[in-house]
């Protein structure tokens, strides 16, 4: 039976409960690592792994966990990831050794991976009309974006006020009522009898050549990004890691071509709504890590905050976002449409990294110099993110759901790691250039900061103008795209690809456990 309004209510709180973890836990480690290099005696190139462990693995595993989802049921691998982040949270805290802590932060990443990949799928099957769709977007894009912020602030104060091993225990309860509530309210996505041995033989003939391909490519992929800012870009060995990374991924592109069951179906990205999607997403999260990473070393070191200081500053765009996303965000998207909420938005957040470049060398007055880019990132984000993920989504069919959630935050994660990667580098060069001339450090890492907000507000005009070309108005109606067939396989003839134009009646597709059953025909002679 279908889901009442409350049912789906529900499912969307365990979906956003379960994501917020996951999203606190990429940020809250941030203030804590200093804490935790004295406790356990990490030297400073190593603490960086502490990050990095939980980046690699978290990118490398999103594609694979998206398409496991939609063959063996969302749900069940939902569970899966939180049941795992809640073990390797509790290794995590109870870690003595530097060892033992960047193990258990892997585990981390991969179990993330696995609730990442599939939550936002979950989301657009829970939500197939327009109007729902775009609320629930709201929070789901709200959880997303203020859970960064939350994380600052959440570290902040469980380090000075317990220590460093709390931002991990806390994870323990929020895992454990998510996993149990998750079983209990969201709808079991197991395919049904039949179907259910389609899908075991399926998975036993699954691409597992590509899993493993696409896997390493992301993984050297990401590990060559991350260090590059302790080998720099034109070292040979970060040169050597790229191409091989590049390899690797042609050569799962190519297998994807000719696998028989492809891991990831190539005929996705003959849809251009989810291809230009996820060079916006790229984009927009390559320059917006530019806010949080660069304001956050801004404020400690050229200000002098303390680390719950820093939270407390940076708190207002997480509230922002909050009202934004959850008020007004799924209103002007029914008013107007995404695409015209979306592209204005990339516009305000590229000047708001503007706004960023009057900040000082000396003495900054907080709420000149730093409250008023607060305020505009979180209009921008608030807007932008919904906006975009609606767009981003608006051909899954339900078969396949987990696989483009997979890849939109596939895209997430390796634009945000480049483009953290490319600004920290510019920055660090012009600050060590300017303090070998003899400028004050103070002077010579603002001036790093500002040329960092100048290139972050450059990737957002870049994605301004992507989107303004490649993304075309959301179906006001929220009409998901028909399956092709029911085991999600490669289109019928006749049939077109992810991303076809299609009438305004709402797909049937019943929602009742273990269910296959086709989505209603719609009339494929009307096309654009």
């Amino acid at each position: 039976m279908p889901l009442s309004s409350r049912s789906r209510s529900a499912a969307l709180g365990v979906l956003s409960a379960g994501t917020l973890m996951i999203i606190l836990d990429g940020t809250i480690v941030t203030v804590a690592l200093p804490s935790i290099q004295h406790d356990l005696g990490f030297s400073q190139s190593a603490l960086a792994w502490v990050v990095n462990a939980y980046l690699i693995a978290f990118g490398g595993l999103l594609l694979l966990s998206g398409r496991l989802g939609d063959l063996l049921g969302r749900r069940r691998i939902l569970v899966a990831g939180l049941t795992a982040f809640t073990a390797a949270s509790l290794a995590c805290g109870l870690a003595d050794s530097a060892g033992l802590l960047i193990a258990a932060r892997f585990v981390q990443g991969a179990a993330g991976a696995m609730v990442s990949a599939v939550s936002l799928g979950m989301v657009i099957t829970l939500y197939p009309d327009a109007r729902g769709r775009g609320r629930a977007m709201g929070v789901y894009s709200f959880v997303q974006s203020a859970g960064g912020v939350a994380g600052l602030l959440a570290g902040g104060v469980l380090t000075q006020i317990a220590d460093w091993h709390w931002i991990f225990i806390v994870n323990l309860p929020i895992g454990a009522a998510a996993a149990l509530l998750s079983l209990r309210l969201l709808p079991d996505d197991r395919p049904g009898a039949a179907a259910a041995a389609s899908a075991t033989a399926r998975l036993r003939g699954v691409d597992a050549p590509g899993a493993l391909l696409v896997t390493a490519a992301l993984m050297l992929g990401v590990y060559t990004i991350v260090g590059t800012t302790d080998r720099g870009w034109s070292s040979a060995s970060t040169a050597g890691l790229g191409v091989l990374s590049l390899v690797l991924l042609a050569a799962f592109l190519i297998r994807q071509a000719r696998a028989a069951e492809p891991l990831m179906p190539l005929r996705i990205f003959r849809s251009r709504q989810v291809t230009g999607a996820n060079i916006v997403q790229a984009l927009v999260v390559a320059g917006g890590f530019g806010f949080q990473f660069t304001v956050t070393l801004y404020l400690q070191k050229v200000q002098g905050y303390d680390p719950l200081e820093i939270g407390l500053a940076i708190a207002p765009t997480g509230v922002v976002i909050g009202v934004m996303s959850l008020v007004l965000s799924a209103r002007l998207g029914a008013r107007f449409g995404e695409r015209a909420v979306l592209l204005p938005s990339l516009v305000l957040f590229a000047l708001g990294f503007l706004l960023l470049t009057r900040l000082p060398a000396g003495h900054a007055s907080y709420a000149v110099d730093v409250l008023p880019a607060t305020l505009v990132f979180g209009i921008a984000f608030g807007l932008a993110m919904p906006a975009l993920m609606t767009l981003g989504m608006a051909d899954a069919t339900p078969a396949d759901s987990g696989l483009i959630s997979g890849v939109f935050n596939t895209a997430q994660q390796i634009g945000g790691a480049l483009g953290l990667a490319v600004l920290a580098a510019l920055s660090t060069a012009r600050t060590d250039r300017l303090a070998d001339a003899g400028h004050p450090l103070r002077s010579a890492l603002t001036s790093g900061y500002h040329l960092a907000f100048l290139v972050a507000a450059g990737l957002l005009a870049a994605a301004a103008a992507a989107a303004a070309v490649l993304l075309r108005a959301s179906d006001r109606h929220g009409v998901l795209a028909a399956a092709s067939r029911p085991d999600a396989g490669s289109p019928a003839a006749g049939d077109s690809p992810v991303g076809g134009a299609q009438d305004a009646r709402p797909a049937a597709v019943s929602s009742s456990p273990g269910s296959r059953q086709a989505p209603e025909r719609t009339d494929r002679t009307a096309r654009a």
